[in-house]
C-alpha cells in the first residue's frame, strides 16, 4: 500500500508534520511505503501550474491507496498552502483515494473543522474519507498516542490494509 503524509503548515518539519507521520506509521504495514510530502517545501512553486516537482507531487497523491491529509487551524479552517494545493485537482481528482483528514490547534474549541470544512473539500475532489477525522489540540499533544488508540480502535478497520 502507498501511504503519503501531506502537510500544509506553512512551517516546514512542524509539529502538524509529527503528529500526521505519527498517524501514518501506525496504520502501515511492514511492506507499505510511506512518503512525506510536506508543502511548506513547495510553497514558492505551488501557483506555477508548469512546476514539474509540484506536477510530481500532485500525481503521487493522486495515485496513493491512503493519504492523511494535514493542516493546522488557520482561521477557523486549514491553511491556504493546503487549499492552493488542492486545487490543483479536478472535480474527481482524488477519486480511488482513501483520505483522513486531521488538523491541528491550540484550542478545542477548532475540533470541529477538519469535519466542518478539510472532509468535504475532500469528498468533492473524490476521495473516500470513511473515517472519523483527526484532531489534535497542540497543548495536549505529548498525550495524543493515547488519543490515537482510541481513534484507531474506532476507525481503522473502515482504512485500506494489505
Amino acid at each position: 500500500m502507498q501511504i503519503h503524509v501531506l502537510v500544509g503548515n506553512p512551517k516546514p518539519h512542524s509539529r502538524t508534520r509529527k503528529v500526521a507521520e505519527t498517524v501514518a506509521r501506525k496504520l502501515a504495514g511492514p511492506s507499505d511505503t510511506v512518503t512525506t510530502i510536506d508543502l511548506a517545501d513547495y510553497a514558492a512553486q505551488l501557483f506555477d501550474w508548469n512546476s514539474e516537482p509540484v506536477n510530481q507531487i500532485v500525481a503521487d497523491v493522486a495515485a496513493s491507496d491512503l493519504v492523511i491529509v494535514a493542516s493546522p487551524t488557520f482561521k477557523a479552517t486549514y491553511t491556504g498552502l493546503l487549499k492552493a494545493f488542492l486545487d490543483r485537482y479536478q472535480s474527481q481528482g482524488l477519486q480511488g483515494v482513501v483520505a483522513v483528514p486531521l488538523m491541528t490547534a491550540n484550542d478545542k474549541g477548532h475540533q470541529l473543522a477538519s469535519d466542518t470544512h478539510l472532509r468535504p473539500l475532500l469528498v468533492e475532489l473524490g476521495a473516500s474519507v470513511p473515517t472519523a477525522s483527526i484532531f489534535v489540540e497542540t497543548p495536549k499533544i505529548d498525550v495524543f498516542d493515547e488519543h490515537l488508540e482510541q481513534w484507531l480502535q474506532i476507525n481503522q478497520r473502515y482504512l485500506p490494509n494489505d
